[in-house]
């Protein structure tokens, strides 16, 4: 046999317990062929093998990105970016640049707008936004995306500033002139303001899990494939090789297989059914569709994605005791309790996964009497639900998530204090006796749960190797409080075996091991030989998926 390509000169970490470590590994046939030493391997070149020098750097399994949002991620490359801006001279500054270089864009949007942008007490309100720019349409959207505030222009043109009825979850908050007040709570209030940047196809499979009502033009078509796809080019270059995405249609499924076919498909791709809180069970005949015409190695649609709650910052997530900063509120859910059970149990009942956004610890106790309601009635099999982040549960449910084999789906950059956000106004809405079961990676490991790991980009960036780092560097937020770091083999199992592991192809992925997919990515530096401060300095400098390099720097 001789190898399509070699690695050599590396310091590979397999995540295999098998073979740990190895310094060579060869490619052919889009799988990896043979993993040794040097000599054990050099003998498979031949007059047509690439042999790659990795200079000593580390060799790992391509990252599985096991939640993001693709087609969204991609679109957002393009707009405003207002992570680190504080204060209202430094947001009008940037705000007003960037009008300035998109003079014909219809809705201005800047991402990342931290909720304490202007200061820790003042909200922003329409006001704040007219001083900056009166005469267009703007929008700032909070890092987690469940939060919008629009400028007066913007309210007027989405039909929204004398206020509109919304769904339970959602909020348009009104103020005392009987006017919005420009703060936009969950996707129902946000959405007619997004509608206004014309890209309403990009937003379906959050917004509305169906289809475009008018066949786009194949020039449309094409400008969303075109946005896919640099959505892709961003993942390879981080290393990325495979993702779950968490939103979903049948039109994102047919964006990849078009990619796909043009040889344009730089990552194996999961797209669920986005069931929504105003379908009917009918409905999931269309995921059992979507599962049976997408099921390869490089597309397949084998979920379905719900939201049960919001988020903590703009107090739409559920808790089970009110939150500490207001007495008197613990969230609407987005499904009652009984509706879950029969939802959930009728998708078990169809052999799909199930992932469920579960923030507060209400919503995310819900969602494991669901799960639980679907495996009395349908009897237990080896399903690996999953719940989405999980940022604050309770002493009673954390035993659940082993018994039931619910995986916990977390995100390293996700906990206040990591990687630049605010603690506040997070950790006081938590409260404080809350906080040792907030996030609570460690606790759940310990007791027997799968912990995947992912960057929900673009709530956070995409890169793996700074969620790495910042599983790493976690800190209590008090002295006494219980440590939810992870160290770093057990950080890049969270992106590579457990990614695998929740999508059912652990026997093919997330490990480098003979007759493994190839999917690889080649670091600038030996990951095991930095200071975990300076792990984020170390690059990709090669991606392979599927035996292709689909990314080199």
């Amino acid at each position: 046999m001789t190898a399509d390509m070699i690695i050599t000169n590396a310091r590979i970490l397999t995540m295999d317990e098998g073979r740990p470590t190895a310094e060579a590994i060869a490619i052919a046939g889009g799988k990896i062929a043979a993993i040794g030493t040097r000599s054990e391997i050099a003998p498979l070149a031949g007059p047509g093998t690439r042999t790659v020098d990795a200079k000593g750097g580390s060799v790992l399994p391509g990252f599985i990105e096991s939640h993001l949002h693709m087609l969204l991620g991609a679109a957002e490359l393009s707009q405003l970016q207002l992570f680190g801006v504080h204060g209202f001279d430094a947001l009008s500054a940037a705000v007003r640049a960037y009008a300035a270089a998109n003079p014909d864009r219809k809705l201005l949007v800047a991402q990342g707008a931290d909720y304490t942008i202007l200061s820790a007490t003042e909200p922003v309100t329409r006001h704040h936004l007219d001083r900056i720019l009166p005469d267009r349409a703007l929008a700032l959207v909070s890092p987690d995306h469940h939060t919008m505030w629009a400028n007066t222009r913007a309210l007027e043109m989405a039909g929204i500033l004398h206020g509109r009825q919304v769904g339970a979850g959602n909020e348009i908050v009104m103020g005392a002139d009987g006017l919005a007040e420009g703060e936009l709570r969950e996707s129902e209030a946000m959405g007619p303001v997004s509608e206004l940047s014309g890209e309403s196809r990009i937003r379906l499979g959050i917004a509305t899990g169906g289809e475009p009502d008018v066949p786009p033009t194949p020039d449309e078509r094409a400008a969303d494939r075109a946005i896919m796809a640099r959505g892709l080019q961003y993942a390879a270059e981080h290393g990325i090789t495979s993702f779950h995405n968490m939103d979903g249609n049948l039109y994102q499924l047919e964006l990849l297989a078009e990619l796909e076919a043009e040889g344009k498909l730089l990552c194996r791709a999961r797209v669920p059914f986005h069931y929504k809180n105003f379908m009917t069970l009918d409905i999931l005949d269309k995921a059992s569709m979507m599962h049976e015409r997408y099921d390869t190695d490089w597309i397949r649609s084998d979920f379905v994605k719900l939201f049960m709650d919001g988020v903590l910052d703009s107090w739409t997530a559920v808790m089970i005791e009110p939150y500490a900063d207001r007495p008197d509120w613990v969230g609407e859910p987005l499904f009652e309790a009984a509706e879950f059970a029969r939802i959930a149990t009728e998708i078990d009942r169809r052999g799909l996964q199930i992932a469920v956004h579960a923030i507060g610890d209400g919503a995310v106790r819900a969602t494991l009497d669901g799960y639980e309601a679907a495996q009395k009635a349908n009897g237990r099999r080896d399903s690996r639900h999953r719940i989405e982040h999980i940022e604050v549960t309770t002493e009673a449910d954390v035993p659940r998530f082993a018994e039931l084999g619910v995986v916990c789906s977390m995100q390293p950059p996700h906990p206040p204090g990591s990687m630049g956000l605010p603690l506040e106004p997070t950790v006081s809405r938590i409260g404080r006796d809350r906080w040792p079961l907030s996030y609570a990676w460690r606790t759940l490991k310990n007791a027997g749960a799968h912990i995947v790991f992912a960057s929900d980009w673009p709530v956070s960036p995409i890169d793996p190797i700074a969620g790495i780092q910042a599983a790493m560097l976690r800190k209590p937020w008090a002295e006494g409080m219980p440590d939810h770091s992870f160290p770093l083999r057990e950080a890049i199992a969270g992106y590579t075996v457990e990614g695998a592991y929740v999508e059912f192809t652990e026997d093919r992925k997330g490990r480098l091991k003979p007759g493994y997919l190839a999917d690889i990515v080649v670091l600038s530096g030996d990951v095991e030989a930095v200071a975990p401060e300076s792990l984020h300095e170390i690059r990709p400098v090669m991606t392979i998926c599927g035996g292709r390099v689909t990314f080199e720097r």
